[in-house]
Formats: structure tokens, C-alpha cells, sequence
């Protein structure tokens, strides 16, 4: 016969486990929000630059010609 003893702490442990996994998936979620959300501010800013390029005036050549 084995001298099999039920581990007292494992269900504690793996509820602890399941918890964290819930906090960290949580936490995954609201990084990708972030990253969503500076994405658009990104492409907004990047839009933004190409019209306030393309309205400014073309600056003279410098040099001799």
C-alpha cells in the first residue's frame, strides 16, 4: 500500500495560482487598451504632421546656384 498523504496546502495554492492568473489576464487586457489608445494618438499626431508639412512654405534653396 502507498503512504499517500493529501497535500494540506494545495488547494490553497492553486486557487492563489488561479487568482494571479486572473489578475495577470486582467492586467494583459488593460496593457492592450493602452496600446490601442497610443496607437490612434500616434496616427493622429503622424496625420497631423504630414498636413502641417505639406501646408508650410517650401524654405529657399541656400547655396549658390
Amino acid at each position: 500500500m502507498l503512504n499517500w498523504r493529501r497535500d494540506p496546502g494545495y488547494e490553497q495554492r492553486k486557487m492563489q495560482h488561479e487568482q494571479r492568473m486572473k489578475q495577470l489576464e486582467s492586467e494583459i487586457e488593460q496593457l492592450r487598451q493602452e496600446n490601442r489608445r497610443l496607437a490612434e494618438l500616434e496616427s493622429r499626431m503622424d496625420a497631423l504632421l504630414l498636413s502641417a508639412d505639406s501646408c508650410s512654405p517650401i524654405p529657399p534653396a541656400t547655396g549658390s546656384s
